[in-house]
């Protein structure tokens, strides 16, 4: 249709979650000074203030695992990103209340980030935690963790950086082996499937699914550079 702008497929859906009055607070007091803003390439330096190596996460819901890494490790640097307000305002919440120098937060499309603003070989190390599985089999496209996307983290990491992901989604997590595993510039550190490493907390929620029974599937894969022509 004439004028017709076609979109590509979104791996999310703004849902109307409901903000709290203190979300909406940090969101209206704390992004301007620990949100990131759009740019192409994102500095590291100039958005932390140090040169330390930076963890991207992507989808970091409510926060809560982000900042408990994040108070973990006060030598590296977090960029989360995420789409939902409320998430936002309550990571922004966490890093106030901890006092967490090392995390900043951008909203935005993590697809558009990832292929857009973060520099080739710049991370040490991506999360991906429980992504959205979108479990009927009509909008699998929608799943984040397709090979086109995948080769885009892949040349985000540094050579030795690692990809972590964790989802308690069975047929997604066999996907995401799959796709993992043909990627040329990725190489698995276990056989299949890896246990939880240390650095990963529980959440609430997958504490929650464990009791009840239901399995957790972590996948953690290295940069492999440069890749043998």
């Amino acid at each position: 249709m004439n004028g017709e702008v076609r979109r590509g497929v979104r791996s999310f859906v703004l849902r109307q979650g409901r903000m709290s009055p203190a979300q909406q607070r940090a969101c209206d007091e704390l992004y301007p000074r620990y949100g990131a803003a759009p740019a192409t390439p994102i500095g590291f330096r100039a958005l932390f203030g140090r040169d330390a190596p930076v963890v991207l996460e992507i989808g970091f819901g409510m926060g809560e695992t982000t900042a408990a890494i994040a108070a973990a490790q006060p030598d590296v640097d977090f960029l989360g990103v995420e789409m939902h307000w409320p998430g936002v305002g309550a990571l922004l919440r966490r890093i106030q209340a901890a006092r967490l120098s090392n995390v900043r937060v951008l909203r935005h499309d993590a697809v558009d980030v990832v292929g857009r603003m973060i520099p080739p070989a710049s991370l040490a190390g991506i999360h991906v935690y429980f992504p959205d599985p979108w479990p009927k089999k009509r909008h699998h496209k929608r799943r984040l963790l397709q090979p086109p996307f995948v080769h885009a983290l892949a040349l985000a990491l540094a050579p030795g950086g690692r990809l972590h992901v964790a989802t308690d989604w069975a047929d997604y997590a066999d996907e995401i082996l799959a796709t993992l595993t043909a990627e040329p510039l990725l190489v698995n550190t276990a056989e299949g499937f890896a246990p939880r490493p240390a650095w990963r907390p529980l959440t609430k929620f997958e504490q929650r699914g464990v009791a009840c029974g239901h399995a957790v599937f972590d996948l953690l894969f290295t940069s492999r550079w440069p890749v043998a022509r």
